[in-house]
């Protein structure tokens, strides 16, 4: 051991021991300075009279009143349940049902739906109607109207017109021409926003060709006096035209027995010509030496296969 380290270390214990025997001196010094003999007792003359009929209990009994204002409370009993949910009783009478309150708003309320209002005639716009069907030459069905073109009086399906002397049914023929015409286009009429149950008559086109026009001047229908065909339907009557006109002619197709029992004359068999035998040919010897010889493969390499 070094002897710095050592001299340091002895040092450090003579410290230690002088501050522990320093603390025994410390303590033995405050122990012969207590003495018991100089506690102040006080006398039993000092003290006040107590009662014999006074305790302690009594006193604080005194210093603390109870309070008489609160007072125990018994537990409330449960209000048993009204019998077939009647109402209960009063006093002063019967229940009186009152009328209920107004809502406030309207909105949660479960109201019949507004009625539409009316469209005046004259404010009508076109409406398109797909697929039209036509029931007689110069009325319509589509999307739930039934329409009547105005200005002309529509033929129905089973008039019968003559010509001639002769009857024919031209109410089915104008409603074939008209339906042929139509070829399931959309039709323009002016009719009111909601179909009606009831026959409307309006004015309707196809594309920019007026129906009702149309329909006066082939003479497929007549038109309604004072209107605006007068003169379209003069013509048409004059010309003979649709329904002032002649029956159409019918085409008749006669079939002969002879041209429907004939049938076609069968084919004649092919040809059979006769098969010439092939002689088969002589093979020649090839001479040595015609072709080159074979080239010779390098050392270490296999001969091709011939």
């Amino acid at each position: 051991m070094r002897p710095g380290i050592f001299a340091l270390t002895v040092a450090a214990l003579f410290g230690l021991s002088f501050a522990i025997v320093a603390g025994g001196h410390a303590i033995t010094a405050n122990d012969a300075a207590y003495d018991p003999s100089k506690i102040e007792v006080p006398d039993e003359t000092d003290l006040p009279p107590m009662d014999e009929d006074s305790s302690p209990s009594d006193d604080t009994q005194q210093s603390s009143p109870a309070d008489d204002s609160v007072l125990p409370v018994a537990p409330e009993s449960p209000t048993p349940a009204p019998e077939n949910n009647a109402a209960p009783s009063t006093k002063s009478g019967e229940l009186e049902r009152i009328a209920p309150r107004e809502p406030l708003s309207q909105l949660g309320l479960a109201l019949p739906p507004k009625p539409p209002k009316p469209v005046a005639p004259e404010d009508w716009k076109g409406t398109p109607l797909y697929q039209p069907v036509a029931s007689s030459a110069g009325q319509i069905e589509a999307k739930g109207y039934s329409i009547a073109i105005a200005g002309i009086e529509p033929v129905p399906a089973s008039d019968e017109c003559s010509f001639e002397g002769t009857s024919w049914p031209c109410g089915a023929r104008a409603r074939t021409a008209f339906r042929s015409w139509l070829r399931g286009r959309a039709v323009t009429c002016t009719v009111p926003p909601e179909p009606d149950r009831a026959v409307i008559s309006a004015d309707c086109r196809v594309g920019k060709e007026d129906v009702g026009a149309w329909l006066v001047a082939n003479g497929w229908a007549r038109a309604a006096t004072g209107g605006p065909y007068a003169e379209a339907g003069e013509k048409a009557q004059s010309d003979k035209k649709g329904i002032f006109g002649p029956p159409p002619a019918r085409v008749s197709v006669t079939l002969s027995p002879s041209t429907t029992s004939a049938l076609p004359a069968p084919l004649p068999p092919p040809d059979e010509s006769p098969v010439i035998p092939v002689e088969p040919q002589e093979t020649v010897p090839v001479a040595p030496g015609a072709f080159p010889p074979a080239p010779t493969p390098p050392t270490g390499q296999q001969a091709p296969l011939q």
